[in-house]
């Protein structure tokens, strides 16, 4: 459920974009994304970091799309988003000598430092590469094509990471 949630402002753009441009898709998705902020501190009293990093670029990159006119800030989100959580789990492991991959999920599954590293190290490659992946759909294909793009194919490559992830932590855990 917590996926679907999540995913909700990528859908409701899905939608309006089919049945109308990639201005209302973006403001439509910007004022979902906020309508999840804002409802997710009501329920939680408090705002996942995510949910509101994702909050803020959307609102900054999709404001700048519709003022702007230019589809080009809203193609770059997805990348910025993935981009920014490799640079933390970069910067968290160089500079500060945390995994943040294992302070995640640390107590929820126990493993090896190694192991830690391991999945840290695939997940920011991940990361970079599906940017890189979005930024070459987005500006190498029309705007449709990148739009089904954004669901289906960032979400089924996501989707499949995940397994591979979760088959890596059950052969890995203690």
């Amino acid at each position: 459920m917590k996926i679907f949630i999540d995913l909700l402002p990528v859908i409701i753009f899905f939608v309006v974009y089919k049945y109308t441009d990639i201005f209302y898709a973006t403001f439509s998705a910007i004022i979902a994304s906020i309508f999840l902020a804002i409802t997710t501190y009501i329920i939680k009293k408090k705002i996942e970091k995510m949910v509101l990093i994702n909050t803020l670029l959307i609102t900054i990159l999709g404001g700048l799309t519709i003022l702007l006119k230019d589809n080009t800030f809203i193609m770059w989100k997805p990348t910025a988003i993935y981009w920014l959580f490799a640079l933390v789990l970069i910067v968290s492991q160089l500079l500060f000598k945390k995994n943040l991959m294992k302070q995640m999920l640390g107590k929820q599954v126990t493993l090896r430092d190694h192991a830690w590293n391991h999945i840290s190290m695939n997940v920011i490659i991940f990361m970079i590469g599906i940017g890189i992946l979005n930024l070459y759909v987005a500006f190498n294909f029309d705007e449709n094509t990148w739009v089904n793009f954004k669901l289906f194919g960032i979400t089924f490559l996501l989707f499949i990471f995940m397994i591979y992830l979760a088959l890596y932590i059950s052969k890995e855990n203690k």
